[in-house]
């Protein structure tokens, strides 16, 4: 049943009919043909599944998302970084870095770090002698930071789906999302010292100062979220309405780049664009029952142990095969489609479900930056006049640099797990 419901679903995607859609209809054709369940029943779970106070996380922070972009926090966020880093070897391209780390605290979007802040970094870089080739890749595959650094909104999904923490989820992504923000800050040193790009600047207190202060409304966002989050203030999702408020306080007051005329039109593109998420959810809803009741997981279980017993290695081959499915299907349909069905399996093997989906979470995102669909690399591609071809080959190495940690973190689950346990959630 499991197979059909599969096989369906890749034909119609070949004939271009869109995931959620295609997922629908293949999943009501096996309910069909396959069970003698009510489609009405089907219909009525798949209302109630999206009845969830979590859930009401994801519209709240990509609306917190579309006012940074449009309120001018970015631009006060690069103007941050470039004061506090902006001296050291490679200066622009660690600014690159540190700007996506900062707003990456604040939107949870990689789309929306490459909108808010990606022609300006790249322009910078530019004007200041680094080939454009490296500044759009390196604009590329920083966003991804936003995917694994709080508040997240894939962490924010995958939590919901899989019934974990999404305040746990969010903190154990901190310390990864440092951990490659700063192998990009390294990779970058190398690089431009090798081949001689950027000027060296003295640092300047008084700038670095007044440039803090004019940023710190848009810096208190990250901090406030964490240390809510973290000392159980509030919950993930009063968090997501504490984040809006408080952008949509800033953008209108203290910035001033937003009118209230323009409020209904934010919230008019977050209705579209929680619309396309939730439709997915509720068709992957769906098929994950299918699975459930052609007990799908307890075969892949089996299936794992007879390859191997090993955690190590059935964590290695899940991520080589996330990859590959992140290359071909959007993160947010992955993890609605997938988690119920990998999930269960490497419990069963005794891998903390924390980790692997920080893992699995960070993998998929690999996809959002690589051809041949990576929404990422199409915007960015958008902000200049490279191809893609061009684009993806001066990504490889900063690419090998985020496999690389994928890797590492994979193979060590206190990366992920060791500040849950520090801080005692």
């Amino acid at each position: 049943m499991s197979l059909t419901l599969l096989l369906l679903f890749g034909v119609l995607v070949l004939f271009g009919v869109p995931l959620a859609t295609a997922l629908g209809i293949a999943s009501a054709i096996t309910l069909a043909l396959f069970t003698d369940i009510p489609l009405n029943l089907v219909a009525q779970s798949m209302f109630s599944s999206m009845n969830s106070f979590l859930m009401v996380a994801v519209p709240l922070f990509i609306l917190a998302g579309l006012l940074m972009d449009e309120g001018g926090l970015g631009e006060k966020i690069f103007d941050f970084a470039n004061a506090i880093v902006g001296w050291l070897p490679g200066g622009l391209g660690q600014v690159n870095v540190v700007s996506s780390m900062v707003f990456a605290g604040m939107s949870g979007s990689s789309v929306a770090d490459i909108a808010s802040i990606g022609l300006i970094e790249i322009t910078s870089m530019t004007k200041n002698g680094y080939p454009k080739g490296y500044a759009t890749a390196l604009t590329l595959v920083t966003s991804v930071l936003a995917t694994i650094i709080p508040p997240s909104i894939l962490m924010v999904i995958a939590g919901s789906v899989a019934n974990e923490s999404i305040g746990r989820l969010l903190v154990a992504g901190l310390v990864p999302g440092l951990l490659i923000g700063g192998a990009f800050m390294l990779y970058n040193h190398i690089y431009c010292v090798r081949h001689g790009y950027g000027k060296r600047i003295p640092f300047d207190p008084r700038a670095a100062a007044a440039k803090t202060l004019t940023a710190l409304p848009a810096l208190l966002v990250p901090a406030v979220l964490m240390y809510g989050i973290v000392g159980g203030f509030f919950t993930p999702t009063e968090a997501a309405g504490i984040a809006v408020l408080y952008t949509i306080l800033i953008a209108l007051l203290v910035y001033r780049n937003v009118n209230l005329r323009q409020l209904p039109g934010f919230f008019f593109r977050t209705a579209k664009l929680t619309g396309t998420i939730l439709f997915i959810a509720v068709t992957a809803k769906m098929a994950g029952w299918i699975f459930a009741y052609d007990a799908l997981p307890a075969k892949i279980a089996a299936l794992l142990t007879r390859i191997s017993t090993s955690p190590t290695v059935i964590m290695l081959l899940t991520v080589l095969f996330l990859i590959i499915v992140g290359m071909f299907m959007d993160a947010t349909a992955s993890l609605f489609i997938l988690i119920p069905i990998l999930l269960p399996p490497l419990q069963a093997v005794g891998i903390d479900p924390v980790h692997f989906l920080v893992v699995m979470v960070i993998t998929l995102s690999l996809g959002l930056v690589t051809p041949p669909v990576g929404v990422c690399l199409f915007a960015v591609s958008n902000l200049t006049d490279l191809s893609l071809e061009q684009v993806t080959r001066e990504s490889l190495g900063l690419m090998a640099i985020l496999a690389a940690a994928v890797l590492l973190i994979a193979l060590v689950p206190q990366i992920v797990l060791g500040p849950l346990q520090w801080i005692g959630i």
